[in-house]
């Protein structure tokens, strides 16, 4: 079975976070949380998400669906 690979990357002057599964093209698109955008492929696939504001949830957990 063939291990799977996640790109995490964080820029710290912008706060922002950003975890793809998978390199394909997509676009990003808001969820029920205002901090976290979900990178979906063009059959709506979910491929990654990115994290805005990291900085900002030093108090509790993020839960949202993707």
């Amino acid at each position: 079975m063939a291990e799977k690979r996640v790109k995490i990357w964080y820029d710290k002057e912008g706060d922002y976070l950003e975890v793809m599964f998978e390199r394909r093209a997509g676009f990003f698109r808001e969820t029920a949380n205002p901090h976290v955008m979900e990178k979906v492929d063009e059959k709506g696939n979910v491929i990654g998400f990115s994290v805005m504001r990291v900085s900002a949830l030093r108090d509790a957990p993020l839960e949202v669906a993707l």
